[in-house]
């Protein structure tokens, strides 16, 4: 019994950071597939509202998992700089399943997930005039 109760919070606080950790990974890929979702959609031609259109697929993808109170953020593409840009964060502490101090170490930072994409369309009279 003293074995026990000497390895017994040990065990436990392992097996909670397992858990807590394949949750927060699970959560940056759910963010890192939306982010690419959502600009796919920006880049698209047919985009007329961009913002909306981006931030439906993004809820889309992300409304399985249950995780609220993210902030999504767009580059748009110019002339000069044909590429969409997704970006998708959301602090750690939203996250967490252990409450707002959350498990892991260090726990004041944001869960980032970033793409971009060339629009399309874009630059192709600058290509044909050369």
């Amino acid at each position: 019994m003293v074995e026990f109760a000497v390895v017994l919070p040990l065990l436990l606080m392992i097996l909670f950071g397992i858990i807590e950790y394949g949750w927060v990974f699970m959560v940056r890929l759910t963010l890192q597939n939306a982010a690419r979702e959502g600009c796919r959609v920006a880049v698209l031609q047919t985009t007329t509202t961009p913002y909306t259109e981006v931030t439906n697929r993004i809820d889309e993808i992300i409304a399985p998992t249950g995780v609220s109170g993210y902030t999504v953020t767009m580059k748009h593409a110019s002339l000069s700089e044909p590429t969409e840009e997704v970006t998708i964060s959301i602090p750690y502490q939203e996250v967490s399943l252990l409450g707002v101090n959350g498990f892991l170490p260090g726990n004041n930072y944001d869960i980032v997930a970033t793409c971009s994409m060339r629009k399309e369309g874009m630059g192709a009279t600058e290509l044909e005039d050369s």
